[in-house]
């Protein structure tokens, strides 16, 4: 490593990490400037990331990769349901170790914000709160409701009660700063009229009287009740927040959107890391104290913990993605916002703020304190098309549209919000090539009938209560017996059977036969399903598989949510139309399959496969062996070919698959599930897939993932990389000696340099895996990276004029881009 870097190594995490020592108690309060640590104002750079949609080995690398990205806090939900799944049994297990997450967080030198909620959304099964809850008797969520409150504060109690006893708390010595008592209840608090803002002084009142060591937070709660802070959650905060409802609360952001979270059926969904960057400079420069970014790794749904409709992969666009591996730029770009900010600290901290508006578009914010060299400044271009050259204290300052120069010395540019000078990366699935001999065998799910499962009340069942959140399926059966008189007469007319639902999906089947399926969407769960049937002169059977793909998790009186076939006609009959809702039904819970847990190797025995080439039958469970992918790389399945179900990996569930429901561009919102490299045995591991539809797996594809082609693309009009700047005695001093913009290139998990793929210093264009040759390049371009960076973990190349075109500049007009694209391995 070269000096430079290791100075910039040392001065990052000087600067950045605030060192959360190992039982050394800290008092925690706030005023109107920021959190109080031991009385000592300080900044908070945060990210979400929830323990239960990732592994605990996976733990320890991505809050690695969050303190090197400049993070200091990070923040996570308490999900209720996972932690209480049946009333009485705790389960603090596995992905639910919160103490071990909360310890391994500390350990990484982090602070944490504990988001207890109870009630959480998150898009996460029932916003978090267990099935159980919506059958005590006359209970309504989020209100002024005894029996909820009864069991919300005998939950949180056990939350703080288990903090408290592994002391977990920072006045403790352990790494919680702060906490938060509900979520987003101002979107619903009208609904409720008396009884919800009754409800939010309640809440406000219990979580202080359980633990008031730490400052309590209630995220968009305009009406949050003293002590308690009102947070912004939202993409702009700096520009949305109206502030803290007291003058003595500090400004807090508990969620920037990193993007946005996707249902199925969704296009793919992005959100820039300029853009994000922005908000943060912007948030900081107007007051903000803490800003946490939702998510910092979004992680995957595992089994049936997804809300309605959400995908498997969660904010997969985060600066950690699903598998825990950067995103660039966005990891990089935010890490140097965060060293650019912490350059202004005491500045923004000590400092007076002013402000000069210069137009509709541009401003100057100025904290300086006099007769000291405290003095922070952050120019604002908010016009989204035309940069601008702006005057500030005799200097000019070039901006980017839509972007914001910080200059911690209210001299010297260091960052500019719009100019990426972090690298960019690429993802890749490949085929792994040891993976992938399967030899698939099919079992059949039986089609239930009346007389299997004979009428036993009138009405079909609502399917919420029905399933009770302990699977996606339940089987509806009855029967009718249609005479000739019944039957049309014409050969190109048939009955119709139509099935009103409110949700989510279902499959229909009569007398054994498919007859076919439909599904809701997101935004209307409810669907009317209608199909032509061959019906018999005799008893026709008609078996309805109706699914749920998650409970609500948001709105008003969630617990009179309704799911499931509602009507059930026959249309087109000679004798006129029949309705069978309340012909009589029977009812089963889950598939056979389920049951039996055929999904794991002592379940599997106890059905008999076949052979599973070709295409195979509706509802059918597909089974077979594969050896563990080589190499470290993250893993997932590609589910090519494949409609609808679920998939279990050595009898865990990695989560549902839905590849039928297509976006507006074509094609499934989400192709590759996650298979964590702790589900997997070295050989023979099981993968069991329940396929709703009629398909064949022939396409199904074990795959590692990686992120090895790394790119930079900076210009001369780029600021010098953040990494050539320190503060020290209260003043901005350079690291190393060229103020020059540079390439730095580092490789992912300690790889190294394999191959120079791309470089060109003129006008290429393109973007990293993309990049396109301009009329303009100097000939050198990739010996010169060649010479600075094969072989190496991490390199820099200056982008100095004359080390490229040797004082022979070929197109002088031309302002230059240096754009570089490695391999690494």
């Amino acid at each position: 490593m070269s000096l430079t870097l290791k100075l910039f190594s040392i001065t990052l995490f000087s600067i950045i990490t605030i060192v959360c020592a190992q039982n050394a108690a800290q008092t925690i309060t706030y005023d109107g400037r920021s959190l109080l640590l031991d009385g000592k104002g300080e900044l908070f750079f945060s990210g979400s990331i929830h323990y239960p949609r990732s592994t605990p080995d996976m733990w320890p690398d991505i809050l690695d990769k969050a303190r090197r990205g400049g993070l200091n806090l990070i923040q996570t939900y308490v999900f209720w349901n996972g932690h209480e799944p049946e009333k009485d049994k705790v389960n603090f297990e596995g992905r639910y170790d919160l103490v071990k997450f909360l310890k391994l967080v500390q350990e990484k030198g982090m602070y944490v914000t504990l988001r207890i909620g109870p009630f959480i959304q998150a898009e996460w099964n029932h916003g978090g709160l267990p099935y159980w809850l919506r059958e005590v008797p006359d209970i309504i969520f989020r209100s002024n409701n005894e029996p909820f409150k009864k069991y919300m504060k005998e939950y949180v109690s056990i939350v703080i009660n288990r903090m408290k006893e592994e002391k977990l708390f920072a006045p403790q010595g352990g790494p919680i700063i702060l906490a938060q008592i509900e979520n987003e209840y101002n979107h619903i608090q009208l609904a409720y009229e008396a009884d919800g803002d009754n409800y939010v002084q309640w809440a406000a009142k219990m979580a202080v009287s359980l633990y008031n060591g730490v400052p309590w937070v209630m995220c968009k709660q305009k009406d949050a009740p003293d002590p308690v802070i009102n947070a912004c959650n939202g993409r702009h905060c700096g520009d949305t927040f109206t502030g803290p409802n007291k003058p003595y609360k500090p400004f807090i952001w508990t969620e920037n959107w990193t993007a946005q979270y996707r249902v199925f059926g969704d296009p793919p969904s992005q959100r820039s890391a300029e853009d994000i960057a922005f908000s943060v400079a912007r948030f900081f420069s107007k007051h903000g104290s803490l800003v946490n970014y939702y998510m910092y790794h979004g992680g995957t749904n595992f089994g049936r913990t997804t809300s309605a409709f959400t995908t498997t992969r969660y904010y997969d666009e985060a600066p950690l993605d699903e598998f825990g591996l950067q995103r660039e730029p966005k990891w990089s770009h935010l890490r140097d916002a965060h060293k650019a900010v912490n350059l202004c600290k005491k500045s923004l901290l000590n400092g007076v703020p002013t402000t000069q508006k210069i137009s509709q578009y541009h401003e100057v914010i100025v904290y300086e304190k006099k007769e000291s060299n405290l003095c922070a400044a952050f120019i604002t271009n908010n016009h989204t098309q035309t940069a601008k050259t702006l005057s500030f204290r005799g200097s000019d300052y070039f901006l980017p549209p839509r972007s914001i120069s910080i200059l911690p010395d209210c001299k010297t540019v260091v960052f500019n919000t719009q100019n990426i000078a972090s690298q960019h990366s690429s993802r890749h699935f490949e085929k792994s090539k040891t993976g992938n001999d399967f030899k698939w065998e099919v079992f059949s799910e039986p089609i239930p009938s009346a007389k299997e499962l004979p009428s036993k009340q009138k009405l079909p069942a609502e399917l919420y209560s029905l399933l009770k959140d302990k699977t996606d399926y339940g089987w509806y059966t009855t029967s009718v017996e249609l005479g000739p008189e019944d039957i049309p007469k014409k050969s190109d007319v048939a009955p119709v059977l139509r099935i009103l639902s409110l949700g989510h999906s279902l499959q229909a089947f009569v007398n054994g036969e498919y007859i076919g399926s439909k599904h809701g969407s997101h935004e209307e769960k409810g669907f009317e399903f209608q199909k032509p049937v061959n019906f018999k002169v005799g008893v026709n059977q008609i078996a309805i598989l109706a699914n749920l793909v998650g409970l609500p998790d948001s709105g008003a009186y969630m617990e009179h949510r309704y799911a499931g076939p509602k009507t059930i006609t026959i249309l087109g009959l000679m004798s006129g139309t029949i309705d069978l809702t309340s012909n009589g039904w029977g009812h089963q819970v889950g598939l056979q399959g389920e049951n039996d847990s055929i999904f794991t190797e002592k379940g599997s025995k106890k059905v008999e496969w076949k052979d599973g080439k070709g295409k195979g039958s509706t509802i059918s469970w597909y089974k077979t062996n594969f050896d563990t992918p080589e190499g470290t790389n993250p893993v997932a399945i590609g589910m090519e070919g494949m409609a609808k179900g679920m998939i279990w990996v050595n009898g865990e569930s990695i989560g549902r698959h839905w590849m039928s429901y297509l976006s507006p561009l074509g094609k499934p919102t989400q192709s590759e599930y996650h298979i964590p490299r702790s589900f997997l045995k070295p050989k023979d591991n099981l993968l069991v897939i329940f396929e709703e539809e009629a398909i064949s797996p022939d396409k199904i594809a074990i795959l590692t993932v990686n992120r090895d082609t790394i790119c930079s693309f900076i210009t001369e009009n780029h600021p010098p990389n953040i990494r050539s700047f320190a503060s020290k005695n209260q003043k901005l001093e350079r690291v190393g000696e060229n103020l020059t913009p540079e390439a730095f290139i580092t490789c992912p998990d300690q790889k190294k340099i394999t191959a120079v793929e791309f470089a060109s210093f003129g006008d290429p264009s393109g973007f990293c895996g993309s990049f396109i040759m301009g009329k303009c390049n100097a000939p050198s371009s990739k010996k010169i990276v060649e010479q600075l960076c094969l072989g190496k973990p991490t390199c820099s190349v200056p982008m100095v004029k004359a080390t490229f075109t040797g004082g022979n500049d070929g197109c002088p007009d031309v302002v230059k881009t240096l754009a570089i694209q490695v391999k690494c391995g």
